[in-house]
């Protein structure tokens, strides 16, 4: 029997020691690579291919939901699975609208983390049992066509410098972090901000978090 090759993309060593030793009860799945950082999960999920990526949002240097939209870009084959502490209808529409094809809570039991492999690795989606209510009762879209404006007006590496900045690193560790200028970065920088018509560094802070580009524990850093 063929079994479904999973990367596991969490950036916290003993969650994904749990998901890891979960997953290898199961005989038809096999967890073939692991990822600590959203832009090492896209790199590993370019080499590996692998059926399956059960991608955590909160992931530092790149944000899950910025990496989902790379992997599904770059690798429509591969299914992502996004998992998030999160339930809001925000988080939810912006995953599926980046080409998640499912949404977890990290409070799912591993039987149904098992299940959703299973259905996305077969095309079909799958959300934890209290998202999927909600969709039906609000008739939210599962579809990926989002209801209201979202960061996707962004440019996939304008987001990565905003959560660069928005997560303290001054202009030249962006720059040596995606491999660019500093004079590119500032570019970047100043395009956001006409964007989004925000004028200081705090208020791109306060935006990314807002917007689930990374958590609200991140220490506001004015620069």
């Amino acid at each position: 029997m063929k079994r479904i090759t999973v990367l596991l993309a969490e950036d916290h060593l003993i969650v994904r020691e749990g998901f890891r030793s979960l997953l290898k009860t199961e005989s038809d799945i096999e967890v073939v690579g692991e990822a600590e950082t959203g832009r090492q999960a896209v790199a590993l999920a370019k080499k590996l291919r692998p059926a399956v990526v059960v991608m955590d949002i909160a992931m530092p240097l790149l944000n899950g939901l910025e990496a989902t939209r790379q992997i599904h870009k770059a690798i429509p084959g591969t299914k992502v699975l996004v998992l998030s502490a999160h339930s809001d209808d925000a988080y939810v529409e912006q995953a599926v609208a980046f080409g998640a094809a499912g949404f977890l809570l990290k409070q799912t039991s591993s039987h149904v983390l098992s299940r959703a492999i299973r259905e996305v690795q077969k095309g079909n989606t799958f959300f934890s049992p209290a998202i999927s209510k909600r969709l039906n009762e609000q008739k939210l879209p599962a579809n990926g066509k989002p209801l209201r404006k979202r960061v996707a007006r962004l440019t996939s590496r304008e987001l990565e410098v905003l959560q660069l900045i928005a997560e303290g690193l001054p202009n030249k560790q962006v720059a040596d972090e995606l491999k660019i200028s500093i004079k590119t970065v500032e570019k970047h920088r100043q395009r956001m901000m006409e964007k989004l018509n925000i004028h200081d560094v705090a208020g791109l802070t306060r935006y990314a978090i807002g917007a689930g580009i990374i958590e609200s524990s991140v220490q506001l850093t004015i620069v």
